[in-house]
């Protein structure tokens, strides 16, 4: 019963320590999250101070995996360089091991419980009194997880107490040191912080369970562990993210393999060259040793592992498909890519609002496995790229039709994007809609999917051509049914009005719904208009609304 009841206090210590750094993250980012992302966009003009930059970050966060995130989302939006990302990175490793440190210095000096359970009770009454987006909020939230944090650690030191009366540790000191290297890792792997595999590690080394050079082997282990949370979440990425992860996967792993392979003299030397007699210390002594070293060991490099990665991922390093293959000054056969570039683009538009409403669409396959956000993203990047296009294409060498075309081509593509754009800020109400209790809320949202189907329908068919009567007419029937569906849907939610059972802000809710609903319908059509209209029939809509209001 005694030896459950320490694995049982192993396990709660952990799910505290990893719960005292989730809250201490979430503060942080929250009361100087964009000051965080300022500063590593501002600070990272050079690989010196790119490494500072994540380092700084990093230790303040105490997060290597948010700001990898981060790093990961800059490089995607072009903001940072390949080369500074892996530089951030490089910081970020060694801006993780102060947590090791303040864990080390103050967890195991004195009674942490005198300072870890006051200040998580009194930071817990002020989390549940205060509002819930304040500052105070965010540094209740802190002190809670600092306290839980150092919780958390005197729980695994009580269990790791009672669990060396249970078991004869000294087994473990025959195993080769490759097994504690594959438990770091394995382990961080896991529960994705390498900073409570290192709290763990502390805490059976504080009583003997280990000897300090199997502790260095697991936290060795450990910081190739914490590189798979990065791939995982660069799987869909552009080709720049899965770059970035790639590359700290590959630094991570040949630093482990180096150290790996001088680990005894590395130990030999923390114990009778540096002198570091004690075994806590001398642990997170080794973790900032080996990060620094790597730092050192790659800098000189960084230059040719950026040329290397750059080889990588060249086969999908663009999101269009027509346009990449012709040159932008090709004239008629340029404006020819762009127009199916554009017709490609409207089509994955159209399939982006049903997704919306989780109706199957036609699952093209370069998003098939991409989530709704990352659609979106995907989108971006596309119009974005076909902008530019268009932007450097040879007009001289079209004439007067064909440049009224590419105009009315691109002004599709644009409008395109903001209907997008009114879906993916519709999409926070829509799963509320689908997912409400409520009667009327939810038929809304059934009213809502049937008319995406009926409109899908009707737009499909102009694009395909499919429709008996003429483009023209067919989109004007759209328009007018776009324009009296709105103005039908906003008088059913005003008698809504009078519906007890609907609050002030769900009706405010459904009416702003209902408006970017049909903003983005109309903005569809406007699209469609431009790009199958010649430039008689498009000017005819010039004289029309252009948007819902």
């Amino acid at each position: 019963m005694d030896l459950f009841l320490a694995v049982s206090k192993m396990l709660a210590g952990v799910g505290l320590f990893i719960l005292g750094m989730g809250f201490i993250e979430t503060a942080l980012r929250r009361l100087a999250g964009r000051s965080f992302k300022l500063f590593l966009r501002n600070h990272t003009s050079n690989k010196f101070t790119a490494i500072g930059g994540g380092a700084i970050v990093t230790g303040v966060l105490q997060s290597s995996s948010i700001v990898n995130l981060m790093v990961l989302a800059f490089v995607g939006a072009g903001v940072l360089t390949f080369r500074n990302a892996l530089a951030i990175i490089l910081g970020a490793n060694i801006g993780t091991t102060l947590s090791s440190w303040v864990v080390a210095l103050l967890g195991f000096s004195f009674n942490i419980e005198l300072l870890s359970l006051p200040l998580v009770g009194v930071a817990g009454i002020a989390m549940a009194m205060l509002p819930k987006m304040g500052k105070a909020q965010q540094w209740s939230r802190f002190l809670f997880g600092f306290g839980a944090l150092f919780v958390g650690l005197d729980f695994m030191k009580m269990s790791f107490q009672t669990m060396v009366l249970h078991f004869d540790f000294q087994q473990l000191q025959y195993f080769h040191a490759l097994v504690f290297v594959l438990v770091g890792f394995l382990l961080t792997t896991i529960i994705q912080s390498s900073s409570a595999t290192v709290a763990i590690t502390l805490s059976a080394l504080n009583v003997n369970a280990v000897d300090l050079f199997s502790a260095t082997a697991i936290v060795l282990g450990s910081e190739l562990g914490t590189t798979i949370k990065l791939l995982i979440a660069s799987v869909n990425g552009v080709p720049a993210k899965k770059r970035v992860a790639l590359g700290n996967f590959m630094y991570n792993a040949i630093l482990l393999v180096i150290i790996y392979f001088t680990l005894r003299p590395i130990h030999q030397m923390l114990l009778y060259i540096i002198g570091v007699n004690e075994p806590l210390i001398a642990l997170v002594f080794f973790q900032s040793f080996i990060n620094i070293a790597g730092v050192l060991l790659f800098f000189p490099f960084l230059n040719a592992f950026e040329k290397f990665l750059l080889r990588m991922f060249t086969n999908d390093e663009s999101v269009v498909r027509y346009i990449q293959f012709v040159p932008a000054g090709e004239g008629d056969l340029s404006l020819d890519a762009l127009d199916k570039e554009a017709r490609r683009f409207l089509l994955l538009t159209l399939d982006y609002h049903l997704q919306a409403f989780h109706i199957s669409g036609q699952n093209a396959p370069e998003v098939l496995d991409k989530s709704f956000p990352e659609q979106y993203d995907y989108l971006k990047l596309l119009h974005g790229e076909i902008h530019s296009y268009f932007i450097t294409m040879n007009k001289d060498l079209l004439n007067d039709e064909e440049r009224q075309h590419a105009d009315q081509i691109i002004s599709a593509v644009r409008n395109c994007m903001f209907s997008a754009k009114s879906i993916k800020d519709s999409y926070a109400d829509i799963d509320q809609l689908r997912n409400s209790s409520s009667d009327t809320k939810f038929q809304v949202y059934h009213d809502t999917r049937r008319e995406v189907e009926n409109l899908h329908k009707m737009l499909m068919a102009c694009m395909t051509r499919e429709s008996s009567v003429s483009a023209f007419e067919s989109i004007v029937a759209l328009y007018n049914r776009i324009q009296d569906g709105y103005a039908r849907e906003l008088k059913k939610l005003y008698r809504l009005d009078q519906n007890p059972r609907l609050t002030d802000v769900d009706i405010s809710t459904l009416i702003n719904f209902n408006r970017e609903f049909f903003a983005a319908y109309k903005a569809m059509v406007w699209a469609i208009k431009d790009y199958l209209l010649d430039k008689d029939q498009a000017r005819y809509f010039a004289e029309l609304p252009g948007f819902i209001r």
